[in-house]
């Protein structure tokens, strides 16, 4: 009777939870940035052995040995930083797919971090795309997360969608196939990520945390637990660049903000499916987070 449930409980949620379609944004950034080739500009990072090319796909994957991961080859200022995703069904609880920036490794103890992660799930319960920043160490001491999490109007298991970061000096907005979903305003340079950072992406194992607050585990009895990249788009300022550098705008007006019409879709994509809003958690403490 188990596997009928299962399946039952797929269909339903499929058709009750990716019935909505997104209103046009009106702006499409992606499509105003050329494919990076992944040769070109990333590296793999760790797990070798658990990455894998085929044509324009990069697979990782994670199992009990190893997950896997990548870096760009040269840090960025600001920029416009996207990639298409597909990923696993089925149970993959604890397991996180992500697409950032970071400096951790230039700067130990001390980094900026912006997310887009993807957290596993069940059988009949949907992914959650997380999204966070944090600033100048808020992601390695008293750990000082700004989370919004989202599920999303889509199954992201069945296709190949586009997840991006637009990062300049005015703000920082997270995109889902162009719909912006979020933007993080820069009110002041004590709370905003100003040093260069590298663009990663990776699978590995977030079972203390990832699902339900860590509650429910990676399985590997489910291995492996796989992730697919591809359609990599990297413009923007290098840290070794030209200071004349104009990173690409998130909207058509330049770096005035979004558009009405953007602002229109963000509002639909956060009243129908923001699931998790740090600014409105009351077991936080918000003086650590002025910006609420």
């Amino acid at each position: 009777m188990a596997f009928p449930l299962i399946l039952l409980a797929l269909l339903v949620f499929s058709h009750c939870c990716y019935s909505q379609r997104s209103p046009s944004p009106g702006y499409y950034p992606s499509s105003r940035v050329p494919t990076s080739p992944f040769d070109r500009d990333f590296r793999t990072q760790w797990g070798f052995q658990h990455q894998r090319r085929e044509h324009d796909i990069i697979t990782l994957w994670l199992d009990k040995s190893s997950g896997s991961g990548f870096k760009s080859v040269r840090p960025y200022t600001s920029g416009y930083f996207g990639a298409s995703i597909k990923l696993q069904s089925g149970y993959t609880a604890g397991v996180d797919t992500s697409f950032f920036l970071s400096n951790h490794q230039e700067h130990p103890g001390d980094h900026d971090e912006v997310d887009i992660e993807f957290l596993g799930t069940t059988p009949g319960k949907p992914y959650s795309l997380q999204t966070n920043v944090f600033v100048r160490g808020s992601g390695d001491r008293n750990i000082i997360g700004r989370e919004m999490k989202f599920n999303l109007w889509f199954d992201p298991t069945q296709d190949f969608h586009h997840y991006a970061i637009l990062w300049n000096s005015n703000h920082i907005v997270f995109y889902v196939d162009d719909v912006p979903i979020r933007t993080y305003d820069r009110k002041s340079e004590a709370i905003f990520p100003t040093r260069p950072m590298w663009v990663y992406g990776s699978i590995w194992d977030a079972s203390d945390w990832a699902t339900e607050n860590g509650r429910i585990k990676a399985d590997y009895r489910y291995q492996p637990f796989v992730a697919q990249y591809r359609n990599f788009k990297l413009a923007g300022c290098t840290a070794d660049g030209s200071n004349s550098c104009r990173p690409p705008s998130a909207a058509p007006r330049g770096n005035r903000g979004l558009s009405q019409q953007q602002m229109g879709a963000m509002a639909w994509a956060q009243r129908n499916f923001l699931v998790y809003n740090y600014c409105h958690d009351p077991k936080r403490d918000h003086t650590q987070t002025p910006e609420c």
